[in-house]
């Protein structure tokens, strides 16, 4: 078998030598999520003052990012991100990042054919003795930066589990210029997102429309976290995973005997993924796992792809809808707090699956910081940021109920949506709704 490890020794670079590639008005790309490159990070934010005009991109990157904190003049480093962490989201609070619209499915092709990546930094697993370094739970976006890249440095992570995949889950040596080593602190744990009663109550209302043998895309954030710890109870079997993201959610469905993927119609057997954020637990479950498969998002979150998959129910979240059916799921006014992400792709692909459905979840109020109560059901957006058009929303659920809004008219669709919303709210919905001529009289009750 031949031998890889003298090519490996030749690429092996320290940190500081590796950034020295990086130059003036370069595109730097981080890639994704634990593909943060710790440690070349680390020594790029100390050539500083030495660069100018250097951009980076990420996504659901957990800090520090050092470029972005050494650097608050941006004179120097200028971070942007497809997909807000919670701490991007705070980056873009300080005027230190930048968000990039897109969905999902086009994370390739936006590489492939608009963007430049001069070099892409990525965390890798060691390589094995075939030669190949693992993206991981980065699988997701990774390999479609690195082919576009003019430099590859990869970061050999100790800590990263290996991953199999569909394809694109590795990278060969041959095709890497520079290998950084080092000590890397052990992964931390997402932040856990306790569903509330509101969040139990809304994934109770989903429960009848989930069928023995659907298969599972769960967003982040309490709400799925509810929906996979009532599926674990429920009676429901032989449960599946295809998702952009996969949680600690899929990991309890597991636990519980209830992740089967033996019913998919499409990666039988394999709960398919992009990328991973979560706990140690997680990633330990998902490292050299043959009953998961990671993929690019070009395939995860395609919808023709999806919609192969008999009974596929995507349950995502969003922030507000109006009575005429807009959703905003990335934004509060014009404040960026996640991304589009793949809503968008699930939207079309579960609602053309067999039997698929798919679900835009919230609570029907939210308090501000002075403890007064808002409707998340509005009247009408006025300058938000939209992530999912009307005509391409299907079921929308709060903690009074689940409502289709396929083929309904303006008047159906407020009608419908007002009768979800909280009853505090629900009058003064009424008056706003006959002021914008889609309410007919009949209609109340």
């Amino acid at each position: 078998m031949k031998d890889f490890m003298t090519e490996y020794r030749a690429k092996l670079r320290t940190p500081d030598e590796a950034v020295q590639v990086v130059k003036s008005g370069d595109w730097i790309d981080y890639t994704s999520s634990l593909g943060k490159p710790v440690l070349l990070d680390r020594a790029l934010a100390k050539r500083r003052d030495e660069l100018f005009d250097v951009k980076i991109r990420g996504n659901l990157i957990y800090g520090p990012i050092e470029v972005a904190e050494c650097d608050e003049s941006q004179e120097h480093f200028i971070y942007h991100t497809w997909h807000c962490s919670a701490y991007e989201r705070k980056l873009c609070d300080r005027g230190l990042c930048y968000f990039i619209p897109m969905v999902f499915h086009n994370n390739a092709a936006y590489y492939q054919y608009f963007l430049n990546v001069n070099v892409v930094m990525v965390s890798v697993s060691p390589m094995d003795k075939h030669g190949y370094f693992n993206y991981s739970v980065n699988t997701g976006v990774a390999a479609p930066i690195v082919r576009n890249a003019d430099i590859v440095i990869v970061e050999v992570n100790e800590h990263m589990p290996k991953v199999h995949g569909g394809y694109d889950e590795c990278v060969h040596v041959s095709e890497v210029d520079y290998i950084v080593e080092g000590e890397h602190d052990p992964f931390p744990a997402a932040p856990r997102y306790e569903p509330t009663d509101i969040d139990r109550r809304i994934a109770a209302n989903l429960l009848p429309y989930i069928c023995d043998g659907a298969t599972l895309q769960l967003g982040v954030g309490s709400m799925p976290n509810a929906v996979g710890e009532i599926l674990a109870e429920s009676d429901l079997k032989d449960l599946g995973m295809h998702t952009e993201l996969c949680s600690d959610a899929y990991l309890h469905l597991y636990n519980a005997g209830k992740l089967t993927n033996k019913k998919k119609t499409i990666d039988k057997g394999k709960g398919v993924f992009g990328n991973a954020i979560g706990s140690p637990e997680l990633y330990e479950w998902l490292d050299d796992n043959h009953g998961v498969a990671a993929y690019p998002l070009e395939y995860v979150n395609r919808p023709y792809v999806i919609a192969q998959i008999d009974n596929m129910v995507s349950i995502n979240s969003c922030v507000a809808v109006d009575l005429y059916g807009q959703v905003s799921s990335e934004s509060y006014g014009v404040r960026q707090i996640s991304g589009t992400g793949g809503q968008l792709d699930f939207l079309v692909g579960a609602s053309s699956s067999k039997g698929g459905k798919a679900f835009i979840c919230m609570s029907s109020t939210f308090k501000d910081k002075k403890g007064i109560l808002h409707s998340r059901v509005l009247p009408q957006f006025n300058g938000d940021i939209i992530t999912s058009p009307r005509s391409q929303v299907y079921f929308l659920a709060t903690e009074y109920g689940v409502i289709n809004m396929e083929g309904k008219s303006t008047w159906e669709r407020a009608e419908d949506l007002i009768s979800i919303a909280h009853p505090d709210f629900r009058d003064g919905l009424i008056k706003e709704a006959e002021e914008r001529k889609i309410w007919r009289r009949s209609n109340q009750r």
